[in-house]
């Protein structure tokens, strides 16, 4: 979900959408300033300061991931000492006045921006409770189409792959969430009459508001390397073929830009 920010009425939009990012908490800051050339005066010359902030949250039993991207920033400040934390977020103030857009994420205004307009990306996803130790990896897709692969595409895709699996529907009682629409583990078929207990999960879910999908992967059981490569091919192929925002840990990642990123995130690995 992308929503641009430029006055007065987006700001209550912001605040009605989120809460306020009530207890939520920032997990990262990040400025970056722009120069160009000027061929008269034959300097560098500042183009624009770029703010953006990441924040996890919770609401309607819905865990989301925003990033608040602020263009044209005009006053930054970020301030800690004595193990002062300004992660931690009661809930924003924001407000409109002479063109410009002011935000406080903690009541002592220790992370304050001003700037021009934002925008706001979001991914949200049901909230999960979980055996954490036995979840080593976690990628959720957010596409824009009505509708979303299904698992006969993701076997199909993974046939091809010469990665086959065989799909176990997973059997609630309760619905952890109404918006999942379904869900089940992709079990490597040479493993599926051994217990399965090494799994990519899959979760099928609808957004909380507008159209589109979610697409939540998970894998459980030991790190291993078919799970790995099953989690990367189904990522590449879904994002190759339909329109929207990846989630990795709290980074929101455009889809095409995916491979690209996977690419670096491999090459900062193999260098350390």
């Amino acid at each position: 979900m992308k929503h641009s920010l430029k006055n007065a009425e987006d700001l209550r939009w912001l605040i009605g959408h989120t809460g306020g990012f009530r207890s939520g908490y920032v997990t990262d800051v990040q400025m970056s300033k722009r120069r160009l050339f000027d061929e008269g005066s034959g300097r560098e010359v500042p183009a624009g300061t770029t703010v953006s902030v990441s924040i996890r949250y919770e609401i309607r039993d819905m865990v989301r991931t925003a990033k608040l991207t602020m263009t044209g920033v005009t006053d930054f400040s970020i301030f800690e000492q004595d193990g002062a934390d300004c992660s931690t977020l009661g809930t924003i103030q924001a407000e409109y006045s002479a063109g410009k857009l002011r935000f406080w994420f903690d009541p002592q205004g220790e992370l304050y921006v001003v700037c021009d307009e934002a925008s706001l990306d979001e991914i949200a996803t049901p909230f999960v409770t979980a055996d954490q130790a036995a979840e080593f990896a976690r990628w959720t897709f957010q596409g824009r189409a009505d509708e979303g692969p299904t698992v006969e595409w993701l076997l199909h895709k993974l046939d091809r792959a010469g990665l086959p699996c065989a799909w176990r529907e997973t059997a609630r009682t309760v619905a952890i969430h109404p918006a999942v629409r379904w869900e089940g583990d992709l079990i490597p078929a040479d493993e599926s009459t051994a217990g399965g207990e090494h799994m990519v999960h899959v979760m099928g879910y609808s957004p909380l508001e507008g159209q589109g999908f979610g697409l939540m992967l998970r894998v459980m059981g030991i790190q291993d390397r078919r799970l790995s490569q099953i989690l990367e091919v189904l990522a590449n192929q879904i994002t190759q073929q339909f329109v929207g925002d990846c989630l990795v840990g709290t980074t929101i990642i455009p889809g095409h830009e995916w491979e690209g990123w996977l690419i670096r995130e491999h090459h900062t690995r193999n260098s350390r």
